[in-house]
């Protein structure tokens, strides 16, 4: 088994061995599910073995989740804020080998599985912070001697629903602001990144522990769409964040709104990024590689399609193309690789019909369009000179495949980017102040990220993440997304000894 291999061997120090139990269950290891194997996309090869949860395991460590709830949602936020700092540090101390694990399990490149974990490492120092200015507000009553407040108090569970291409990051932007709320945990990882589910989970568990608070406060199940399905319908857990594809984004949504749950959407992306006439055309080309290539275009913020402005259409293109040359493919944990392999051989194959697709529709392949023969999934990172009408540029093809298209002016360029079904992240490249702020107004990008001069990928947790319409309008980390996370109450108190009622109302 490859868990033997020489270079795995620091997998130790995370925890993990050649078989895996894949269910914390009040505090305790257990897995009575199927049995997977984790496998490394760059050969395919098997790291480790998992036992996945099973009905039983979901269901006994539900039960003990809603009784830790109690306890937790008691300890005064300042105090669940200091946890949530010791599990900042314990991911600190284990940061370069859980790192390797994401670029081991998932596949993207050593810098970008650093730099996922340092994610999670900066949201618990924002959650920390975050934990003393749970804020309400007092509102002034038109009653006299009566006092209104807005108070926030804690929703009880989170359940967290994460997908393979951001196997940690997408947990700490929703576990970390949830714990310093008030609520408990519950998360199913990706099914393919069971590996990275059971260390992450190991290390909030130690601190836990350490602090003699009960493990079900974070509870952790590796599994498929049975857990998925389980947290949906479970009516003890009122909100239900969920990271994946716009079809079953839609589903997850209908059942939680069937049992007057709350959902927290990160959909499907379909990114653009625009470049001006007066674009600087070397910024906009080292950009455009980066959101394009990056993640082997499997982030939902990909740039996947690149609107040139006419005038320097053939320019840019003639400079990406020649960079896109010099893209380094191979292992994502060798030094100096740009682009990894994809996640899965069915990635692989996608990647393989959506090529016809393109072709069938007009697309021309300006450099790329096939795989690299061997035991990995390396695909090459692919151009496409297609219509901004073909179908299939509608879609979300996860792969690093670019589809470029010119325009004449802004409102046309504006027009192609809010064309498509998905409004998440989107870009312009210009100098000039009125087509800025024309790009960020009401008449610009339909998108909940609207970037001017960077790329559409690499958002900063300050700031609220998500996007709109098939994006499914969530949105995480930073701003007041701390709000979702929380239940509001309006309460009005009568310190006086009189009864007036609002709007002058008179009842006798």
């Amino acid at each position: 088994m490859g868990f033997a291999r020489k270079e795995y061997q620091f997998l130790a120090d995370l925890g993990l061995g050649p078989r895996n139990p894949g269910a914390f269950v009040n505090g305790v290891w257990r897995g009575a599910g199927p049995s997977v194997t984790s496998t490394n996309p760059a050969n395919n090869q098997v790291i480790a073995e998992v036992m996945e949860a099973s009905m039983q395991d979901y269901e006994d460590g539900m039960k003990a989740c809603k009784g830790a709830s109690k306890l937790w949602m008691q300890i005064p936020a300042p105090k669940r804020g200091e946890i949530v700092r010791q599990i900042g540090d314990a991911l600190r101390a284990k940061l370069q080998y859980l790192g390797r694990l994401v670029s081991l399990e998932m596949g993207k490149i050593l810098p970008e599985g650093i730099g996922e974990v340092q994610e999670i490492i900066d949201m618990c120092d924002y959650a920390v912070g975050l934990s003393r200015q749970l804020n309400g507000s007092v509102i002034p009553s038109e009653r006299p001697n009566h006092m209104m407040l807005e108070v926030w108090n804690p929703l009880g569970i989170v359940g967290v629903i994460t997908a393979f291409n951001f196997p940690c990051a997408v947990l700490g932007w929703n576990a970390c602001i949830a714990l310093v709320c008030g609520n408990c945990v519950v998360w199913k990882g990706a099914p393919t990144t069971p590996l990275i589910t059971i260390a992450m989970t190991e290390i909030v568990a130690g601190v836990l522990e350490k602090n003699n608070l009960p493990g079900a406060i974070f509870t952790s199940f590796c599994g498929g769409a049975e857990i998925g399905q389980a947290i949906a319908c479970d009516r003890r857990i009122p909100l239900v964040s969920f990271t994946g594809s716009s079809k079953v984004g839609q589903m997850v949504q209908q059942t939680v709104n069937e049992r007057f749950g709350k959902c927290l959407l990160e959909l499907s992306g379909n990114n653009a990024i625009i470049v001006m006439d007066d674009a600087d055309i070397q910024l906009a080309v080292r950009s455009v590689l980066f959101a394009a290539v990056g993640t082997a275009g499997q982030r939902c913020t990909t740039c996947r399609r690149l609107l040139l402005h006419e005038s320097i259409y053939q320019t840019v293109l003639d400079q990406l193309i020649g960079v896109y040359k010099q893209v380094k493919i191979g292992d994502p944990l060798e030094k100096g690789t740009l682009l990894g392999p994809l996640h899965t051989p069915a990635s692989k194959e996608n990647y393989i019909k959506g090529i016809e697709v393109i072709k069938s529709q007009g697309g021309k392949i300006l450099i790329g369009g096939s795989i690299l023969e061997g035991e990995g999934n390396f695909v090459q990172p692919t151009i496409v000179e297609i219509s901004s009408d073909a179908p299939v540029v509608k879609e979300e093809l996860f792969a690093p495949v670019l589809y470029v298209m010119k325009f004449k002016t802004l409102k046309e360029a504006i027009d192609i980017n809010n064309s498509v079904p998905q409004g998440l992240s989107s870009s312009i490249f210009t100098r000039k102040p009125e087509i800025i702020f024309k790009w960020i107004g009401p008449l610009g990008s339909d998108c909940g990220i609207v970037n001017v001069n960077i790329p559409t990928n690499g958002a900063e947790i300050g700031g609220a993440f998500g996007g709109e319409k098939a994006t499914g309008g969530g949105r995480e980390a930073g701003s007041d997304s701390w709000k979702q996370y929380m239940r509001r109450s309006t309460c009005t108190i009568n310190y006086g000894s009189e009864l007036p009622l609002a709007q002058g109302i008179n009842f006798g």
